[in-house]
């Protein structure tokens, strides 16, 4: 499964959409919700695009730094914006507490392979072979919807797509 947390975003989100389409390609986008609140037209041109949309959060927060009535309460006003049933804590750091009571609302979605593509100190080749030798069949990859990812996923992404869509895998939203 193919992810991007942190959007939406008026530059990498549009990119992100046109090459999924050339490419056939259905993902998740954790969404944020400032972002969405930001962007709704770009938010509104995910679903179109047949796209799953998941909370990532109103404002990003640390799971481990908050309370469980602040980190709750932030996910919910997210959902008033994004309206999902599935949920990706930012940062995967959550409280157990914190977990046992979004689980009653929300499926918490995680990750295997991590792209590292927010790091600023990262080649796109380390990047590219990082998700290239980590893959199985069934991988959730996550990848970043945000101008500090963009330099590396502008370049990575496409060639990665293509690579995997020749190998016989198959991308569906979660």
């Amino acid at each position: 499964w193919l992810t991007f947390d942190d959007g939406p975003d008026e530059i990498v989100t549009v990119f992100l959409l046109s090459v999924l389409r050339k490419l056939k390609i259905k993902a998740t986008f954790f969404l944020i919700g400032k972002q969405v609140k930001k962007h709704p037209i770009i938010t509104k041109k995910i679903l179109d695009a047949g796209h799953y949309i998941g909370n990532h959060s109103y404002s990003h927060i640390n799971g481990f730094l908050k309370s469980k009535k602040e980190y709750v309460s932030d996910v919910d006003r997210a959902n008033y914006l994004i309206d999902s049933k599935i949920f990706r804590p930012p940062y995967g750091k959550i409280r157990p507490i914190q977990l046992r009571h979004l689980k009653k609302k929300y499926k918490i979605i995680m990750w295997d392979i991590l792209s590292w593509d927010f790091k600023k100190h990262i080649s796109s080749e380390r990047l590219y072979k990082n998700v290239i030798n980590n893959v199985e069949n069934g991988s959730i990859i996550v990848f970043h919807d945000s101008l500090k990812a963009w330099p590396r996923l502008s370049i990575v992404l496409p060639k990665l797509l293509i690579h995997f869509t020749n190998q016989g895998y198959k991308f569906k939203a979660l």
